[in-house]
């Protein structure tokens, strides 16, 4: 039976990638190490991050101004180290509010800065984004702080707003990769690895140079840009191995051609899934059309009380990982990158088939 992991994160790898890594596990192409037992510093390794960094600025296409950086803590540590980095002699920030991230992301500013929530969607259960027209900007703000795509609710903004002359600070771990990004947009992006980039403990920042080197008083080292950058993300040891796969999953979207054959490909497996629950009244999308997510797509039954056989059932085919955040409840399929069109057919099949004994 083939196993279709729908995990919001840590997330489905790719076949391909998870195959070479197994080949390479105990010598890495004839060093008689693995990757994991390599010096941070050494030839070996070093040539790994140098490439992955590459492969990286290559699919992304970043400016030569911006430093890519390697670092451990999570996109939960960077919603302390933007503003730590970011607010450079001022007080406040602007904060979008679209979901339980952008929540945690603004309670930990708070700590250090002022907080403008420019708009909320909170009012009607964080199912849509707030259109930009209606923004209220803070004139005073160092930074636009938003979050793309919302993991629990399943909510994507696809049009990147203009924040003028205040940089543009964006939390994409779950969207990152999915398609096409233009980054001189952004003063900083920031991604946990667990969900298009590869295992859970790396995390990628991407930041304009001009940016860096203006902490706020009594910032910790390791919390500072700019002496991670200084040392090319080798201050300290970084997360070797997950940056070992990060770089063979840039190798792959490579081979695949690039992100604008990705975000097709990711297109046509959210439409299977969409199109489905559009035709139905027995499960229900509860995002606004224009904010459905590629990545993660929430519904609900119309009878929860069904939800456990739903689950159950769904494990019998191998149809793992379904069911949704303890927050939102009902169900959750996560279609990362690595999910291939197969796993979205074979997810609608059994609906259907639910639909047709249950409905």
């Amino acid at each position: 039976m083939t196993i279709y992991n729908f995990s919001a994160g840590p997330a489905v790898l790719p076949k391909e990638v998870l195959l070479q890594a197994q080949a390479e596990l105990p010598d890495w192409h004839g060093s008689g190490m693995s990757v994991m037992e390599m010096s941070h510093r050494g030839k070996q390794f070093m040539g790994i991050a140098q490439q992955a960094e590459a492969d990286l600025r290559e699919l992304l296409g970043i400016p030569a101004n911006y430093k890519v950086l390697f670092l451990q803590g999570g996109a939960s540590s960077q919603f302390a180290m933007v503003p730590m980095n970011l607010l450079r002699g001022k007080s406040s920030a602007d904060y979008l509010n679209t979901g339980e991230w952008s929540k945690k992301a603004i309670k930990e500013a708070k700590r250090y800065c002022g907080v403008n929530v420019v708009a909320s969607s909170e009012d009607r259960n964080f199912s849509y984004a707030p259109e930009f027209a209606g923004w209220k900007r803070d004139p005073a703000a160092a930074y636009l702080h938003y979050t793309p795509n919302e993991t629990i609710g399943g909510v994507e903004i696809f049009d990147i707003p203009a924040s003028g002359d205040v940089p543009l600070v964006a939390d994409m771990s779950s969207t990152i990769l999915s398609r096409p990004t233009d980054v001189s947009k952004f003063g900083l992006i920031y991604a946990g690895a667990q969900k298009n980039i590869g295992p859970a403990g790396l995390t990628i920042v991407i930041v304009r140079e001009d940016l860096l080197g203006q902490t706020v008083a009594g910032t910790p080292t390791m919390f500072d840009y700019k002496i991670h950058a200084d040392n090319e993300s080798m201050y300290n040891t970084p997360p070797t191995y997950g940056m070992y796969i990060a770089g063979l999953v840039f190798q792959w979207l490579k081979k695949l051609g690039g992100l604008a054959s990705m975000e097709r490909h990711n297109r046509e497996k959210a439409a299977l899934l969409y199109d489905y629950l559009d035709g139905t009244d027995f499960y229900k999308s509860p995002v606004a059309r224009a904010n459905r997510s590629l990545m993660n797509v929430p519904f609900t039954l119309h009878d929860a009380g069904l939800d456990e056989a739903f689950l159950k059932g769904a494990a019998t085919r191998g149809l793992l990982q379904l069911k949704g955040h303890r927050s939102v409840g009902g169900m959750r399929a996560s279609i990362y990158n690595a999910m291939p069109r197969e796993g979205v057919l074979a997810l609608v099949e059994y609906m259907r088939e639910f639909e047709k004994v249950r409905g």
